[in-house]
This record gives C-alpha cells, sequence and structure tokens, in this order.
C-alpha cells in the first residue's frame, strides 16, 4: 500500500460517523467514539448509563453501583471509546433519531473526557 493508498483509506474512514472522535489518536480501527445519551439512578443503588454513536444506530449499555463509583472517585464521562464488538444496534428509527440528537448536544457542551 502507497502513502496516498493510506491516506485515501483514512479519508474514507473520516467520512464515516461512527468513525469520527474528537481525538483520532485515541481510538483504533476496532473502537469507536461514544458519546453519554440517557443516565437514570435504580433504586438499588445503581447507574445505568447508554453511550450512543454519533449517528444513534449502535449502543453501549453500562451499569455501575454509585457506592463502587464514589470509593473510585470516578465520575460519568461526557464520551468513552468502544470496542465495536460491544455495541448493540438500536432497532427503531425514534430512537436512533433521539440519540443522534443528544449525542449532538452533549459534544457541543462538553468535551469527552469531561464529568457530566
Amino acid at each position: 500500500m502507497t502513502d496516498e493508498d493510506a491516506a485515501d483509506d483514512q479519508g474514507d474512514r473520516s467520512t464515516d460517523p461512527e468513525d469520527r472522535t474528537d481525538d483520532p489518536a485515541s481510538r483504533t480501527a476496532d473502537t469507536v467514539r461514544c458519546w453519554l445519551v440517557e443516565r437514570t439512578y435504580t433504586d438499588r443503588g445503581l447507574v445505568d448509563m447508554v453511550y450512543a454513536t454519533p449517528d444513534g444506530a449502535h449502543v453501549r449499555r453500562k451499569q455501575l453501583s454509585t457506592t463502587i463509583m464514589r470509593q473510585r472517585g470516578s465520575g460519568t464521562t461526557a464520551a468513552v471509546d468502544v470496542d465495536r464488538g460491544d455495541l448493540e444496534p438500536v432497532d427503531e428509527d425514534a430512537v436512533r433519531e433521539r440519540y443522534a440528537t443528544e449525542v449532538e448536544r452533549v459534544r457541543e457542551r462538553y468535551g469527552p473526557d469531561d464529568e457530566v
């Protein structure tokens, strides 16, 4: 592969909204930056978080104990880099659109590592 071919490949990848990140060096070909679109607190002391790809078509769901989050001193960041294999598809059009809109809003207000 020539340098020109490599540049063409990178150009093709960067037009895919799932591949775009604010810091391309922070991801690999197997990861995608996802943004926080939902966060709910359960009555069992858990935090349910949903991170979505920029187009809202795929999500990564995480559930953490609020106690463990406090003990670790970890908060909820605006974005995470997710292995593609860990993403789940979003089947409903309305949900995809809502997630894409929320990703846009979060990206405008926060940096990827900002706590929200």
